[in-house]
């Protein structure tokens, strides 16, 4: 079954830039009615985190997927892994610090987001959103300094990947009774909109499938210039941080620090450890001393997120713009070094 080649086929729309602009609209939609999902019964709960890493990363989990046959994929994946949570962490992170400053605990002394109290419930929430992204940045340290560890032969093999997705379900299942202990506590009832949305999301991740598949055979077939399949990796995962890159602008402008934070950061999990581990699962996964020297990059970037959560409340736009400067350093030793 192929309904988006047949639909873009019988209206004269078979060009990358059509396939293009469904992957972007279909991922766009898919998180949209996601937090619609959220409103309507899910707050509150870890359920959200447990959601949005894998609607937000399932073009990975698909690029994943796709490649698995090719021969000399392992390199194109671990680059598209690279990309994506680099991107998350520095540029994504960095440039709406630079533009409106990432303030999850607003003030000095203990202000609430409102200017109130810390105490009050303005303090409270943004006290307790601040642990949840502190967490959630603590699992990126342990995931990343896992495949650092793992890697240091030079490859990841089935083994690795067999301890590297047990890594990911236990955090998944954290996630699970986090959301189990909340349910004992609070009665949660789901209307009809939410298993509407549901379906939306199924059918959103299905023409994501297909929009991918078709750019992925596109870039493979070409064989000159920067736009082929030589850097397959970093076209890939460019494209697949387009709509977190849109998110992000987008909560920044809103100054929903806390939501630009959380959907960066989930997102990452699902590259580091899930999809590398995945690939290792069927065949061995080089790591270059590139990746290696990646690796140390997100694992500093993390550390100085949890640093400025913890002291500042925030990134700072200085540091914002340090994070894009790093972001640069990294494609400059990636693609012309």
């Amino acid at each position: 079954m192929h309904l988006l080649p047949d639909l873009l086929d019988s209206l004269a729309l078979n060009d990358p830039l059509a396939y293009l602009a469904v992957f972007l609209g279909v991922s766009l939609l898919m998180l949209w009615r996601l937090e619609s999902m959220l409103d309507q019964g899910l707050e509150g709960t870890a359920l959200g985190t447990l959601l949005l890493p894998y609607c937000s990363g399932l073009g990975n989990l698909i690029f994943v997927g796709l490649m698995l046959p090719k021969v000399g994929a392992g390199r194109e994946v671990l680059t598209n892994c690279l990309v994506n949570n680099v991107t998350n962490l520095t540029l994504l992170l960095g440039l709406p610090a630079l533009a409106w400053g990432l303030t999850v605990l607003p003030g000095s002394g203990g202000k609430g987001a409102k200017g109130g109290r810390a105490g009050g419930d303005g303090g409270t929430e943004a006290q307790i959103n601040r642990l949840s992204l502190l967490l959630t940045l603590a699992a990126v340290l342990f995931f990343t300094g896992a495949v650092w560890l793992l890697g240091q032969d030079g490859r990841l093999d089935r083994t690795d990947g067999l301890a590297l997705i047990g890594l990911f379900l236990f955090w998944q299942c954290v996630q699970v009774f986090d959301v189990l202990k909340h349910n004992a506590r609070a009665r949660v009832t789901f209307g009809w909109r939410f298993y509407l949305d549901v379906a939306v999301v199924l059918a959103c991740g299905w023409f994501i499938y297909e929009s991918l598949s078709w750019l992925v055979d596109w870039l493979a077939a070409r064989r000159h210039g920067f736009i082929s399949r030589d850097h397959l990796g970093w076209l890939t995962g460019w494209l697949m941080v387009l709509p977190n890159a849109i998110l992000a602008l987008y909560w920044a402008w809103r100054r929903r620090a806390d939501v630009v934070y959380s959907s960066q950061v989930g997102d990452g999990h699902i590259c580091i450890p899930l999809c590398l581990g995945l690939f290792a699962l069927w065949a061995p996964l080089p790591v270059p001393e590139f990746a290696q020297h990646s690796f140390l990059l997100i694992g500093g970037a993390t550390i100085l997120h949890m640093v400025f959560l913890l002291f500042a409340g925030g990134l700072p736009r200085w540091a914002g713009a340090a994070m894009c400067v790093a972001y640069g350093g990294f494609v400059y030793a990636g693609l012309l070094t």
